[in-house]
């Protein structure tokens, strides 16, 4: 079957990723996956959740939409007096992916938060902000070393993340928010910079699927991670030129 947009099944969307978009956050940028727009930034503070061993940091994620980052306007969390679940759930997501390429050891008794907001949602909003979240988080890492607070880079490796889907028994990469509505089976998944897997959440959406598909899915996201990570690094190494 023919995609909306003219892509090949094994196609991201256009993807471009503008670093240094806030002046007063340590690290910030604005990366957009198509029609999904999301404003990254990095904050560093010094301290550390009491949960935090002595001698470590810590990198936690917020993550929320903007009223009319959809086709409908929708309610801000703060006028519902709280977090909806389903950002509650995102924002954890941001947070454990994004953890996992920090040594909090060397990253020394700080905070760094993550925040994510959507300006314009069209389908992979969580993994746009994995994506983009790296980038601001990178940032900010690199401003600690420059500014002598900490001694050398605390991150281990890259993260980034990206949807698959089976749409009408099509395997998919990077469903836009009309794939993603008629999905049988949707997957989100977070990958290192050396193929390691950080996270998958698949959901069947009216059927199962099997372990092979899961695979060729997995698959799909394996190769649009690696191809996002090359735009994280082009747009980290081309801020410092």
């Amino acid at each position: 079957m023919s995609r909306i947009d003219g892509r090949k099944p094994d196609e991201l969307r256009p993807v471009e990723i503008i670093p240094n978009i806030n002046k007063f956050a340590e690290g910030s940028c604005l990366i957009r996956c198509g029609n999904t727009h999301v404003l990254c930034t990095a904050s560093v503070e010094e301290r550390i959740p009491p949960h935090v061993p002595y001698g470590e940091g810590w990198v936690t994620a917020e993550y929320s939409m903007l009223p009319r980052a959809n086709r409908e306007r929708s309610k801000r969390d703060i006028a519902k007096l709280k977090l909806s679940p389903r950002s509650a759930e995102i924002q954890r997501l941001i947070g454990r992916a994004l953890r996992a390429c920090v040594d909090m050891k060397k990253l020394g008794e700080r905070t760094i938060t993550i925040d994510c907001d959507v300006l314009q949602g069209d389908g992979g909003t969580r993994t746009a902000s994995v994506t983009g979240g790296f980038v601001a988080l990178s940032f900010a890492c690199w401003k600690l070393v420059q500014e002598g607070t900490i001694k050398e880079m605390p991150l281990k490796t890259c993260v980034a993340a990206v949807s698959a889907g089976i749409v009408e028994d099509q395997p998919m990469l990077d469903l836009c928010y009309e794939e993603d509505s008629s999905a049988m089976v949707d997957l989100n998944c977070v990958m290192t910079g050396e193929g390691e897997l950080v996270e998958l959440q698949g959901t069947g959406e009216g059927r199962a699927f099997t372990i092979e598909e899961q695979r060729t899915l997995v698959d799909l996201c394996a190769k649009g991670i690696t191809e996002l990570q090359a735009i994280q690094k082009a747009a980290i190494e081309g801020a410092y030129q």
